[in-house]
Formats: C-alpha cells, sequence, structure tokens
C-alpha cells in the first residue's frame, strides 16, 4: 500500500473512531438548521475537553442509526441563550443578594442548583459534513445534504490525529510529506493555559496552492506577515528545487513513495526532461529579504539563496552584490520613455502638449529597412527626442545624431543633420525649424504638393514643442517643455548594458529569486520600477501565451502593498496589478501581497485572491472589509484582540486547497528550513 493511502485510510478512522472518544464529549445540539446549530454545554465538560474557546473546531456525529458514518463540522461562534436563562439568572441574583457563596470549593449551593447552574448555550457555525463512501474513503462536502432532528447528534471536540485530518485533509487524504510542507500548528486563543496541555496537531500547506494564483497577508506591523511571507518563499523553493532532479531520481523517489505520482506527470514531459521552475520576484520595499538583519537568526533570504538570489537596488550601495536599476535613457529608448510616460501618469500630468508627448511611439517600424520614407521620418523623430533628454540634462557621451534635413534650413545655420552631428547641433537645428517653419518655402510649400500633408507629423510636432517650449512655430516659449524631464535624470546611467527588466526576466524564466530593493527610493521611483518590471513579465507572459510558448511560473511578492497597488476607489482596471490579478493565473503569474490595510486594496485584487492570511488588524473598517469573504466573519470579533508578546504568527488562514478558514500558529522562519 502506498504511504499516501496508509495515511489516508489511518486519518480516516481516526475521524470516526479517535474523534467521538467519549474524554471529548462537549455536549449535545438543541437546535440544527443548515448553517447554524446551538449546543448545550455544562461546565465540566468544558473543562474536560481543555475549553472552548472561539473559533475552535467540533464535530457533531450522527449516532441514532448503526452503520450510518456522517458528522458535521462545526465552529464555535459565541454563546447563544437558553430558554432556561431567565429563571437561572433571577435565582443567582436571589444567591447574591443572600450572600451565598455560588463557587469555589466552599459552594453553598445544593447539588441540583449548581447542577442547572453549570449550563450554558454554545451557537456554531456549520462548516459541511464529513461522510464516509461505499469504498471507506471519508469526503468532505462544504455544505449539508440532510440533517436531522437535534437528539440525532453528539458533539465532540475533536484532538490529535482527527483535527490533524480536519484541517490538513482533503479529497486525497491526508497529505504526503514530499507534497505538503508544515506551515504550522492549530491555536485557536491567544491564551493557552489549556492548549498548552493538549497535543500539538501541525497545519500544512500545498506549496502549489501559491503557484499562479493570489495570496493575501493582512496585519497590523510586527504581527508576523514577513515571517509568513517567507515560509511560502522557503517552500516554493523547496518545491522549485525537486523539480531539477532528473525524471530517473522522481522515479526512483516514486517507488520509495517518496513523491506522489502526480507530481510526475505534472513536472515532467514524456522525453524525461524536466520542466522549467519557479521564478521568484520580491519587491523589498523594507529592505529586509535584500539586506541581513537580526529578525531572521542573521539569515535573510539572500544568503540562505545566495547561489539562486540577484539583488537589485535603486541607488549605488557600498555592499557588494547588487545590481543598479538605471537605465540608458539614450539606448534604452522603450525603457527609458515608458518610465517616463509612467512618472506624467503617477504625478497626474494632463496637460495637452505633455498627452501628446505621451503617445509618441519610438518602436522602430517593421518596414524601416524596406522604406526609404518610413525610415527618414522614424530617424527624424527618434533624434528629436534625444535632444529632449539632451536639452533636459541626461548626460552622455559624445553621441551623434544622423537624419535628413531641409536643405533650405541645412544652408541657413550651416549644419546638415544629414552627414551626423552633435546634439547640441541637431537641438539648435530643431529650434530653428520650429521658430521658422511656417515661413520656409519648403515646409509651408510641402501640403500643396503631398495632399494636404504637413512635412512633420503630429509625432514630431509632439516632439517640436516639447524641446522648444513653444506650442505653436514661431511663437514665444510659453510650457515647460523638457524641463519636466530633470526629475528622471536620476533613473539614467551612461551604462550599455541590457535593460534591467529584461535580465530580471532571464532570471526568473530560469527560476531564480529576483530582490527588488526599493527600501532606498522615494514613493515615485518605488512605483515606477514595481510597475515597469510587473508590465514586462506580464507581457512576456501574453506573448508566450498567445504564441503558445511554454510559461514557468513566476511568483510576484509584494511587501507594503497599499503603496504600490490601485486604491479601492480606483476603477482603472487596465493597471498592471489588476491585470495580474485578473489575468495572472492563465499567465501562471501568481500575486502574493501584505499589507496592513484591507479596506485600501482594490477590490478587483480582492476578490480575485484565494489564499488569505489574516493577522491582527486595530478597527472594524478593515474587519468589516474581511466579512465579505469566505467565513472569516467568525473571527472579525477576535482579530482585534492582540497581545504584542504572544499573538505574533497567529493567523486565520485560508488556502485553496482547504474549504475553511484554519486558526494557525505560523512556525518561525529559519534557515534551517523547517523544524
Amino acid at each position: 500500500m502506498k504511504l499516501t493511502d496508509r495515511i489516508k485510510n489511518e486519518a480516516q478512522i481516526d475521524l470516526f473512531l479517535e474523534g467521538n472518544r467519549k474524554e471529548n464529549f462537549v455536549g449535545r445540539p438543541f437546535y440544527i438548521d443548515y448553517d447554524k446549530a446551538f449546543i448545550l454545554i455544562s461546565d465540566s465538560k468544558k473543562h474536560r475537553v481543555g475549553g472552548v474557546p472561539q473559533g475552535s473546531f467540533l464535530l457533531a456525529y450522527y449516532d441514532n442509526e448503526d452503520g450510518v458514518s456522517e458528522a458535521l463540522l462545526l465552529r464555535a461562534i459565541q454563546t447563544t441563550k437558553l430558554p432556561t436563562d431567565n429563571e437561572i439568572v433571577s435565582s443567582m441574583i436571589e444567591y447574591y443578594k443572600d450572600n451565598i457563596n455560588t463557587s469555589g470549593s466552599g459552594n453553598e449551593l445544593d447539588d441540583f442548583t449548581r447542577y442547572e447552574f453549570s449550563f450554558s448555550g454554545l451557537e456554531c457555525r456549520i462548516l459541511g459534513s464529513f461522510y464516509k463512501e461505499s469504498n471507506g474513503n471519508v469526503l468532505f462536502g462544504a455544505d449539508v445534504e440532510n440533517f436531522y432532528s437535534a437528539h440525532n447528534y453528539s458533539v465532540f471536540k475533536p484532538k490529535g490525529k482527527a483535527l490533524d485530518f480536519i484541517v490538513n485533509g482533503n479529497d486525497e487524504g491526508i497529505i504526503n510529506e514530499e507534497i505538503y510542507k508544515k506551515i504550522g500548528q492549530v491555536r485557536y486563543s491567544s491564551t493557552k493555559r489549556f492548549q498548552e496541555k493538549d497535543e500539538e496537531v501541525p497545519v500544512s500547506i500545498l506549496p502549489t496552492d501559491f503557484l499562479g494564483k493570489r495570496t493575501a497577508l493582512f496585519g497590523m506591523t510586527r504581527t508576523g506577515k514577513s515571517n509568513t511571507v517567507k515560509k511560502v518563499i522557503q517552500q516554493t523553493v523547496e518545491m522549485s528545487n525537486l523539480a531539477n532532479h532528473t525524471l530517473e531520481e522522481i522515479i526512483q523517489k516514486q517507488k520509495r513513495n517518496e513523491v506522489d505520482a502526480k507530481f510526475v506527470l505534472n513536472n515532467f514531459n514524456d522525453d524525461g526532461t524536466t520542466k522549467y521552475p519557479v521564478g521568484q520576484i520580491i519587491f523589498d520595499i523594507n529592505g529586509e529579504y535584500a539586506n541581513a538583519n537580526l529578525q531572521d537568526e542573521g539569515t535573510a533570504i539572500f544568503e540562505l539563496y545566495k547561489n539562486d538570489v540577484i539583488r537589485y537596488s535603486v541607488i549605488e550601495k557600498e555592499e557588494p552584490g547588487f545590481k543598479v536599476m538605471k537605465v540608458n535613457f539614450y539606448e534604452q529608448l522603450s525603457a527609458g520613455f515608458n518610465l517616463i510616460e509612467k512618472h506624467f501618469k503617477n504625478i497626474g500630468e494632463s496637460s495637452d502638449y505633455v498627452n501628446a508627448f505621451r503617445v509618441v511611439s519610438l518602436e522602430k517600424p517593421e518596414d524601416y529597412d524596406h522604406d526609404y520614407s518610413v525610415k527618414t521620418r522614424y530617424d527624424r523623430k527618434k533624434a528629436a527626442y534625444l535632444c529632449c533628454l539632451f536639452k533636459a540634462g541626461f548626460p552622455t557621451k559624445a553621441l551623434r545624431v544622423k537624419f535628413k534635413g531641409i536643405d533650405e534650413l541645412n544652408d541657413k545655420i550651416n549644419i546638415d543633420p544629414s552627414k551626423g552631428v552633435s546634439l547640441e547641433d541637431a537641438s539648435n537645428w530643431f529650434e530653428q525649424l520650429w521658430e521658422n517653419y511656417k515661413d520656409m518655402n519648403y515646409t509651408s510649400q510641402y501640403p500643396k504638393n503631398n495632399k494636404g500633408k504637413e512635412w512633420a507629423d503630429e509625432e514630431l510636432k509632439a516632439l517640436l514643442v516639447f524641446l522648444t517650449m513653444k506650442k505653436q512655430p514661431g511663437a514665444n516659449p510659453t510650457v515647460s517643455g523638457y524641463k519636466k524631464l530633470t526629475p528622471l535624470i536620476k533613473l539614467h546611467t551612461r551604462s550599455t548594458n541590457n535593460p534591467f527588466e529584461e535580465d530580471i526576466l532571464e532570471h526568473l524564466r530560469s527560476g531564480k529569486i529576483v530582490i527588488v530593493d526599493l527600501s532606498q527610493g522615494d514613493p515615485e521611483i518605488q512605483a515606477l520600477y514595481s510597475e515597469q518590471i510587473c508590465k514586462r513579465i506580464f507581457d512576456d507572459a501574453m506573448s508566450r501565451f498567445i504564441g503558445t510558448k511554454p510559461n514557468n511560473f513566476v511568483q510576484f511578492y509584494f511587501e507594503e502593498a497599499h503603496n504600490l497597488f490601485p486604491k479601492k476607489e480606483d476603477k482603472d482596471l487596465s493597471q498592471i496589478y489588476n491585470r495580474i490579478a485578473k489575468e495572472g493565473a492563465k499567465l501562471n503569474l501568481g500575486l502574493i501581497y501584505a499589507t496592513q490595510e484591507v479596506s485600501s486594496i482594490s477590490s478587483n485584487i480582492l476578490k480575485n485572491t484565494q489564499n488569505w492570511f489574516i493577522a491582527h488588524l486595530n478597527n472594524e473598517d478593515e474587519t468589516k472589509e474581511l466579512r465579505k469573504y469566505y467565513d472569516f466573519a467568525d473571527f472579525t470579533s477576535s482579530l482585534i484582540k492582540f497581545s504584542s508578546s504572544n499573538d505574533k504568527g497567529f493567523v486565520r488562514m485560508k488556502t485553496y486547497s482547504n474549504s475553511f478558514v484554519v486558526p494557525v500558529q505560523i512556525d518561525k522562519f529559519s534557515a534551517q528550513g523547517d523544524e
């Protein structure tokens, strides 16, 4: 029997034999419907099972017919009133008035009264049903197919293997540890007086749940978000590394029951070649992934996986090992112009002449080498753009440009650009062109001889306005023009290396971890670089998808996502983060984002999120937003409560493979992996 089958069968036996052990009996329901169950529970039972914390799992077994294996999965929500509560309260008040001791070892109540006082009601959410098929397999359904009268059920608090099956089981049974990875253990409450005495129950995740899907980590600062992200990164690396084994090695692992057959089918081609490993890119706003720190036992992600990590920074650093993300605006035209366009978008620049400049296309036309007219116009447009950079102060070496001019103007100013000229002379030529555009015979007569078409097309005109700061030929300067480009000089380099986004894409396609250190960049630079990189990866993935080429998984990680993502009220679904959220699944692009502000994240992103890790949130605006998703409404009151010394890493987790939220204490990230 395979290891997974053996574990699965044992777990199924545990659920229906060990799950309803007499010592774990809690009480009986007195009301039940499709969504809720009300349980009668006594103080003695609560004490015996180690308490019934808010959010804890319970099992209501149908026990009125032999051979029926069915159990409702419940979650304790809050107390509920009993029909006798008013009488009990009245009696208690009378005893208090008479100063009768009603608690402790010196209790003066008679046995019957003490017994009556010990009962209370518990309201539970019904999460679904466990049932056994004819072949013996135990399955879970996220609803209730049928329910019987409440007196037919007995309620137990699952512990040990039964609880293990509840939080870790799925339609494949409990999990092969080669495929599933431990991330923490079940934890119900901040207070752990009873829980510390119970057997620790591990909680595992399926790392493939995060591939190509959206994952949210919400919580206040210092509640363990980054620690959870690092655990996900760590487990993704381990899973990705397994894809680097040869087919023969995997087959041997399968024979030894160390790897599931599905993994072989999903990760290897028929010819035995491995499929592509997972690329991961971390946008590190706080610098804690790219730099050594004391939070991770002296080991940051880049140190743990030093052979697979490439680090980028927005500035030159004294520490070796960083590549600087700058663009040679003169040579990397598209990359530089994209940064300019995003800069204007981010600052809300909407002037007509700036908008005209933003739509200029600097991509070399396909028929550039075959159509003389197309080549002439493109060379002229490119030269005018480079002159804008030169006038704005972008440093350059002795760069020369070459384009066809106008003889009439060439002779007048003694500059012939067709022979190759400096950027200073080229700028002078274009300035004189715009100054005399309406007066020169050639340009003024050009439309008559060319069916009304002007010598300068709209794109060249937009560039000339930007270069000369004159909105009309021969007018006085009235706009800022090229001066609007000066804030971007800090992003420019004279280096002739490949654009950084191309290098990053190449690393990700080969399964590397790329860390983009944005900690020393201002908010605009953070937004510019993040959007530029994401767009390049997305465009490449879309191109591969359309061209039926394979896409390896690429995982995006965003810390402090509220600084980069579109706001909730932003309805522009064309933004790159919205596109990754909506279309990333088919492109094998995963999105993992962490923030304190649930309410600030675009609803478009939230609605497409499959994996959730929720730590402490400090106000009802955030928890109100969470109530809309899955069964987080059951936890909104407890999420606001927090002990700073005791609750770090205490989250409520919902993953793609799980049908309901599980309260988990996340393991501490360690260089040694799972402990």
